[in-house]
């Protein structure tokens, strides 16, 4: 599944594999290299484990990371994936049609 996508990232791939559900990712690295691999989990509380693959760059993820720390959550990497997956767990779905 990945080797069809390796044009797209050559720096790294990953696979994560649960029951009927796949998500495979190639990655050109920017920011973090080593601690941004995909797909990327995160789990706490007891809450159901997110697992997110995406290409992209968070441009503000270092204000993002800023907010959620105050709220609370911590970091085990420096990147923009990791935030994007704490927003998410802090407050959900974003509509970009809104403001």
């Amino acid at each position: 599944m990945t080797a069809s996508m390796a044009h797209r990232g050559p720096d790294d791939q990953g696979t994560w594999i649960d029951g009927p559900a796949a998500l495979g990712h190639r990655r050109l690295a920017i920011i973090d290299i080593q601690g941004g691999r995909q797909p990327m989990t995160h789990q706490e509380d007891g809450r159901p484990a997110l697992v997110l693959v995406y290409t992209g760059e968070t441009y503000n993820y270092r204000e993002l990371r800023q907010r959620l720390a105050a709220l609370g959550h911590r970091f085990d990497t420096s990147s923009d994936t990791e935030v994007v997956l704490h927003a998410h767990r802090e407050w959900g779905h974003c509509d970009p049609a809104a403001p």
